[in-house]
Parts: C-alpha cells; sequence; structure tokens
C-alpha cells in the first residue's frame, strides 16, 4: 500500500482529553442549533412542489425574482435536468387549508409574469403539514435504527466494549453536520436524510479499520502492551489508508458539489462534511469512548477495596 505518511508515530491518545472538549462543545452547539434553527424543506414542514418548464431560456435568479414580485417567500428553487430543458422545481410552503390557493396563485405569477417563456405547469405534489411531521419522525427513526443495527454488528464483530465508541462516533458526526445544517440555513429534506445515512455507513467503515486493527494487536500481544498503545499503533498504521481513502472520496464529493448542479448539491454537501467530519471521529471520538468504557470495565472488575 502506498504510504502517505512513512513510520507515522503520532500521539493520538494524547490528544484525546483536547480533542473531547472540542468535540462536546460542537455536538451541543449543534444540537442547539437543530432545536431552534432548522430549515425544513417542504417534505418536512409541509407544502407544495410545483414542476414548470418553459419554452425559452430562463435564469434562475430570474424566476426568484418574479416569484418574490409575486409575493412568494421562502421559496426554494432549482433546475431539473440539463439547463437545455428549461425545467425548474419550485417547493412553496403553506398551511393545509390553503395549499391548493397557493399552487393555483403561483401558477398564475409564472404566467402572468413570464408569459413570454410560455411556462407549462408538468406536476403539482402537496404535502400537508402532518404527512411533513410524519416523514420527519420517520427520517429519524430510519437514522436511529441504523444506530442500533451498527452497534449490534459491531459488538458481534468485534467486543461490545467497541459498540459505544461507534456509536457515539456517529452520533457526533450526524449532530455536527445538523448542526451545519442548521447555521447556514441549508434547506434539510429527504435527500439529507438519504445523505445523513450515507454518511453513517462511510464512517463506520473508517472505525471498523481502525477497530480491527486494535483487535489485531491485543490478540497478537495479549499481556504485552495497553488499549491506549493499541489505539495509537492502530491509528498510526491506518494513517496512510484513512488519507487516501478520505482523500479521494472528498475529492469526488466536493466535484459533484461545485459542478453537479443544484439539485445535488446539498447531498454533495452532506456527504462532504460526512467525510471530514467522520474521519475526525474515528480516532479522536469512537477511540476515547472504547477507551473509556475499557477503563470502567476494569474498575468494575476489581475488588471493592481496590478501587480508586
Amino acid at each position: 500500500m502506498i504510504e502517505v505518511i512513512k513510520n507515522a508515530n503520532f500521539d493520538f491518545v494524547g490528544k484525546f482529553k483536547f480533542t473531547s472538549v472540542i468535540s462536546i462543545g460542537l455536538v451541543v452547539i449543534s444540537l442547539f442549533g437543530l432545536f431552534t434553527k432548522m430549515n425544513y424543506g417542504v417534505d418536512f414542514r409541509g407544502g407544495a412542489e410545483v414542476q414548470v418548464k418553459f419554452a425559452e431560456a430562463l435564469k434562475l435568479q430570474d424566476l426568484r425574482g418574479v416569484l418574490k414580485k409575486g409575493g412568494f417567500k421562502n421559496v426554494s428553487v432549482q433546475t431539473i435536468g440539463e439547463v437545455k430543458d428549461n425545467e425548474f422545481l419550485v417547493k412553496v410552503p403553506g398551511a393545509e387549508e390553503n395549499l391548493n390557493k397557493v399552487t393555483d396563485a403561483l401558477g398564475k405569477t409564472l404566467k402572468t409574469g413570464l408569459a413570454a417563456k410560455s411556462p407549462e405547469i408538468r406536476k403539482v405534489d402537496i404535502v400537508g403539514p402532518k404527512a411533513g411531521a410524519s416523514l420527519r419522525i420517520a427520517g429519524f427513526q430510519a437514522m436511529g435504527w441504523a444506530l442500533i443495527a451498527i452497534m449490534i454488528y459491531i459488538g458481534l464483530r468485534f467486543d461490545f466494549k467497541y459498540s459505544p465508541g461507534a456509536i457515539v462516533a456517529l452520533f457526533h458526526d450526524v449532530s455536527i453536520i445538523l448542526g451545519v445544517f442548521a447555521f447556514t440555513g441549508t434547506e434539510f429534506t429527504l435527500q439529507t436524510v438519504a445523505a445523513l445515512l450515507a454518511v453513517i455507513g462511510y464512517s463506520v467503515n473508517d472505525t471498523v479499520v481502525i477497530y480491527d486493527r486494535v483487535r489485531e494487536h491485543e490478540e497478537k500481544e495479549a499481556g504485552m502492551g495497553t488499549l491506549d498503545g493499541f489505539i495509537n499503533k492502530a491509528a498510526n498504521e491506518t494513517l496512510s489508508r484513512t488519507i487516501l481513502t478520505s482523500g479521494t472520496t472528498l475529492f469526488v464529493a466536493l466535484s459533484m458539489y461545485f459542478y453537479g448542479g443544484l439539485a445535488i448539491r446539498d447531498f454533495f454537501f452532506a456527504i462532504s462534511l460526512g467525510v471530514i467530519i467522520g474521519t475526525y471521529s474515528s480516532i479522536f471520538v469512537a477511540a476515547p469512548v472504547t477507551l473509556l468504557f475499557d477503563t470502567l470495565k476494569k474498575k468494575d472488575e476489581l475488588p471493592v477495596g481496590a478501587r480508586a
């Protein structure tokens, strides 16, 4: 394997106290943003999605300008397909009792303000607030079930002392991504849920690689070292692999973010954040939590009089 850093010998364990404080602070701030500032999309708060096609080319900012003049606020507009198709998806929020009126008014605004472009309403989808709330709950439940399944897998694959570290690391990753979305005002949609599930899978894969190497050292050097020493060795031995894997994945994700178009930008924004945060958490969140639980387990095994 290509070694980006030869004979790496960093003291990762020695930085755990410092990185733990940073991680806890970021998670707390992120959870605050999640509950107070999250900008849920039409999928989750209720509203209408209108797919419209124009006979002539139209700039995205011009369409937004017409909608703004028509009195539509908090509207999300994005292109669909190729630029030459002149097709857009307009998402507009609204209460359940007036969604039909909102879509009718939107159609009139488009046909009046952009009559020269010959707008054609191709599809209208309406999501009531109750259905949106149900989707929001289902989205978070999907992530919760994914975390539980991963905890069971880690416990069976390695040892249950490793499970809490993996789960805390994944919770850390998802929380911070949600916090970034909340504080940047990026819309949280079903697409974002899909991205978060992908991040969970990617992040746990990186954690498993380190755990596997730690277990190898525990088996080969039983009674000859400590868990913190094995974690340091494992992190250093897999460092080049981590840099190469995460670097190439991040390169692709950023390329898609900048050049893939507005329709998939938020998805790859979440993926890019997940690669960076997930790589960090595999070493600086999963490992210290595993070390903590191992220390607590050993204390419980000591006679009562010998405990500190």
